[in-house]
C-alpha cells in the first residue's frame, strides 16, 4: 500500500508546500512573495490535490515545518496542518526547520569536500541566528539554541574542518564567522526535503497533538559582552 504525504513549510520567507507518494515528491509549489503565505499556503495544496488526482483525505498523513523561524509564517503552516488534520482525521507530524534544512544541503549536494559538519542557521533579526550542529549525514548533536553571531561562535565546530552553514542566515553568517573551507549556503528550507525526516516520524508513529500542537518558537537569545573598552 502506498505512503502519500502533505508536506508545508512556511517557516521563513519561502512558503513552500509538496506531495509525496511511495517515498518520492510528486508535485510542489513555491513562493517568495512576501507576506502572501496566509493567502498562498491553502491554494497551493488545493492546486497540488486537484493535480494528484487526490482528495485530502487520501494523504495518510500531515507533515508541517514546526520551526523555529517567523512567528506569523509558522502559524500559518501550522494552521493549515491543523485544519487538514481535523477535517480528515489524518495525524500531524512536525518536523524542526534545522532538521529541514540539514536535509537539504544533503541531499543537493551542497557539502564542501571533506565536510566535517552542517551548521542550519535561520535568521532571527539583526545579528541573531537560531542554529543546531548537525554531522554531515544529518544527525544533529547540539541542541536547537537562539545565538547572537560573534567571531567565535562555534569555534570548536569551525576547528574540526570544513562546515556546510545552511540557511536564510548564511549569508550574514558569511561576514562573521572564518570563511576558508566553508561553505555558506544562502537557501531557505522548502517543503520537498521535509520527506526524509517525515516518513522517519511516520515510521516511529512520532503523531502530535492536533489540539494542543504548537509551533516551535525561540525567543531568548546568548547575550555577549563587548570585548572593547566602552570607558
Amino acid at each position: 500500500m502506498s505512503t502519500r504525504l502533505i508536506l508545508i513549510e512556511t517557516s521563513t520567507s519561502l512558503c513552500s508546500t509538496a506531495l509525496a507518494e511511495d517515498g518520492k515528491i510528486i508535485c510542489e509549489r513555491r513562493s517568495q512573495e512576501p507576506r502572501a503565505h496566509a493567502s498562498l499556503t491553502a491554494p497551493f495544496i488545493r492546486e497540488m490535490l486537484d493535480e494528484a488526482g487526490w482528495k485530502a483525505s487520501d494523504a495518510d498523513a500531515v507533515c508541517v515545518g514546526m520551526g523555529p523561524g517567523s512567528y506569523t509564517g509558522l502559524r500559518v503552516g501550522v494552521s493549515t496542518a491543523k485544519g487538514l488534520c481535523f477535517g480528515t482525521g489524518k495525524p500531524l507530524l512536525a518536523v524542526d526547520t534545522l532538521t529541514i534544512l540539514a536535509c537539504q544541503a544533503i541531499e543537493k549536494g551542497l557539502l564542501p569536500q571533506g565536510c566535517k559538519a552542517i551548521l542550519p542557521m535561520v535568521d532571527a533579526r539583526r545579528m541573531e541566528v537560531y542554529a543546531a550542529p548537525f554531522t554531515p549525514e544529518g544527525k544533529r548533536t547540539g541542541e536547537i539554541a537562539p545565538v547572537v553571531l560573534e567571531a567565535s561562535s562555534y569555534a570548536p565546530l569551525f576547528a574540526e574542518g570544513p562546515v556546510a552553514v545552511i540557511g536564510d542566515a548564511a549569508e550574514k553568517a558569511a561576514g562573521v564567522l572564518p570563511a576558508k573551507g566553508n561553505a555558506f549556503i544562502q537557501q531557505c528550507p522548502e517543503a520537498r526535503f521535509m520527506l526524509t525526516p517525515a516518513l522517519r516520524e511516520l515510521s516511529e508513529g512520532n503523531f502530535r497533538d492536533v489540539a494542543y500542537f504548537e509551533p516551535f518558537y525561540l525567543k531568548e537569545f546568548v547575550a555577549t559582552v563587548s570585548r572593547k573598552n566602552l570607558f
